[in-house]
């Protein structure tokens, strides 16, 4: 049986993965690290699970309409990617290699498509709300981003994981909040 990739409603991942694990001849995969979280008052911290790519899980089952429409008919289920009425199956290579990953020891960070250009949002920390322009990748958990302030540059690495994309490099923007 192929894997497929769902869409899910937003924080719906972990729901949507419970909701396939029940159905028969749906096998449901959701890769999810571990990330400390501050409360609303940023006192306590605390572990939660969070999905490796937000909004979205995979479904290994046969692409026949009554196995299609179990799969759509779960709550949460936004889509099945593809083109047109064609879902579009994920190589077992890729799955394996994803599986392989999130059984790895080592510590597993998302690692959103970043590219120089793209217009981002400071998320956390004493940048919060700062927007600016993405400049370079330094390594993989360090960005340098400028902001433009009073018509001049200025530009401070920032932590990869406080940063937002607003507008990716030849796209729209995001709509804002």
């Amino acid at each position: 049986m192929p894997w497929y990739a769902i869409q899910t409603r937003s924080n719906f991942e972990q729901r949507v993965s419970s909701e396939i694990l029940r159905k028969p001849e749906v096998v449901p995969f959701f890769p999810c690290f571990q990330e400390l979280r501050r409360s609303n008052f940023g006192r306590k911290r605390e572990l939660v699970n969070v999905p490796l790519f937000r909004g979205y899980l995979f479904a290994r089952f046969e692409d026949d309409p009554r196995q299609r429409l179990a799969v759509l008919s779960t709550i949460g289920v936004a889509r099945i990617l593809g083109h047109g009425q064609q879902i579009e199956a994920i190589p077992d290579s890729e799955i394996e290699a994803l599986r392989r990953l999130m059984s790895s020891p080592a510590p597993i960070h998302p690692h959103p498509q970043l590219k120089p250009g793209a217009w981002v949002r400071m998320k956390h920390g004493p940048l919060e709300g700062i927007e600016g322009t993405l400049v370079r990748v330094k390594n993989s958990h360090r960005l340098v981003v400028a902001v433009d302030l009073l018509r001049a540059g200025a530009s401070t690495e920032v932590d990869i994981a406080d940063v937002e994309i607003l507008k990716s490099v030849g796209s729209k923007p995001a709509p804002r909040r």
